[in-house]
C-alpha cells in the first residue's frame, strides 16, 4: 500500500488533552495536519488545543457516548470539510488488584472506555475514512498479548482493540483505506505513573526484567504513531524492544504463564493485593 503524507488532511485524535494524544496531534500538526482534540474536560481540552495553535480545534465529548461522538465527526466535517485520519487513543486503566477484589463498576468501566470507547469512536467516521482513503490508528498495548494479572480488564480491552484494528485493515483494504494497532509498553504518562505508584504496583513491575520496564517518553509514542500512519503500518510498537516479545507470543506466553502461576514472588503480590483490597471494601463497608 501506498504512502500516506499527512499534509493537508484532517485528523481526529482522541484521549488529546494530554499524554499521548496531544504529542501525537502536536506530531500530526507539524507535519501539516489540522486536527480536532476529543477529552472529556472542556478546559483541558481547550487549553491543549489552543497551546497548538491554528488549525487544531477542541471537541470535549466523552468517548463511550455514541451520540456525542457522531456529533464530534459532523462537526469535523463541517468545519473541515473532511476528515481523513482517525487516532483512537483514549484510555484508562484501574487501580491494580486481583478479578476477585476489583469492584465491578471499575472493571466494567476500563472495559466500556478502552474498548467501546474506541468503537465508538471509529463507526462513525468510518465514512469519511472510506471516502478519502484515509487511515485509523487504533490503539492498544503490549497488554495485549502479555499475561494481564492485577489489570485484567484492561489486558481484556486491549486484547479486544488489537482484534478490532486486524479486521478493520482488513475491511478497509477494498477501499483504499488502512488501520494500523498501535501497542506501547512502559511510557512515562500520567495513567502509568499514578497506576504504578501503590507498593504492591510497584512490587508487581519489579518482577518484569529491566530492559522491559525502562519507560518511553509520550513523545516518542507519538512519533512512532505520526511514521506509523504516514507508512500505513500494520502494527506500531514501541518500545521497538517489544517487537521480538510481539511475534514469539505463541512460544513465549505459555512459559510465562506457568511463571506466573508458580512463581513465589508474584504470588505473593496477588495475594497481598488481593486481600489488601478486600479489607478495604470491608472497612468501607
Amino acid at each position: 500500500m501506498s504512502s500516506f503524507s499527512v499534509q493537508g488532511k484532517v485528523a481526529l485524535v482522541t484521549g488529546g488533552a494530554r499524554g499521548i494524544g496531544y504529542e501525537t496531534a502536536r506530531q500530526l500538526h507539524e507535519r501539516g495536519a489540522w486536527v480536532a482534540l476529543v477529552d472529556l474536560d472542556p478546559n483541558e481540552t481547550g487549553a491543549s488545543a489552543a497551546r497548538l495553535g491554528d488549525g487544531v480545534v477542541a471537541l470535549p465529548a466523552d468517548v463511550t457516548d455514541p451520540a456525542a461522538m457522531a456529533a464530534v465527526v459532523n462537526e469535523i466535517v463541517e468545519r473541515f470539510g473532511r476528515l481523513d485520519v482517525v487516532v483512537a487513543n483514549a484510555g484508562i486503566a484501574p487501580a491494580p488488584t486481583t478479578t476477585h477484589a476489583m469492584d465491578s463498576a471499575e472493571f466494567e468501566r476500563v472495559l466500556e472506555v478502552n474498548a467501546l470507547g474506541v468503537y465508538r469512536t471509529v463507526k462513525p467516521a468510518l465514512p469519511h475514512i472510506i471516502a478519502s482513503g484515509g487511515h485509523v490508528v487504533v490503539v492498544a498495548s503490549v497488554y495485549a498479548f502479555v499475561n494481564g494479572v492485577l489489570l485484567a480488564p484492561y489486558a481484556m480491552s486491549k486484547a479486544a482493540v488489537e482484534q478490532f484494528g486486524r479486521a478493520l485493515r482488513g475491511e478497509l483494504a477494498q477501499h483504499g483505506a488502512s488501520a494500523s494497532v498501535a501497542y506501547f509498553g512502559f511510557i512515562d504518562t500520567a495513567m502509568v505513573r499514578e497506576g504504578f505508584a501503590s507498593p504492591i504496583a510497584q512490587r508487581f513491575e519489579a518482577t518484569f526484567p529491566g530492559f522491559l520496564r525502562k519507560r518511553l517518553q509520550p513523545s516518542a509514542a507519538a512519533e512512532a504513531i505520526a511514521n506509523g500512519i504516514e507508512r500505513r503500518a500494520a502494527r506500531i510498537i514501541a518500545p521497538r524492544r517489544w517487537t521480538t516479545y510481539s511475534v514469539l507470543r505463541g512460544l513465549l506466553n505459555p512459559g510465562l504463564d506457568r511463571r506466573t502461576e508458580r512463581n513465589a514472588t508474584i504470588q505473593g503480590v496477588l495475594r497481598d493485593a488481593e486481600q489488601g483490597q478486600v479489607l478495604v471494601a470491608e472497612v468501607v463497608r
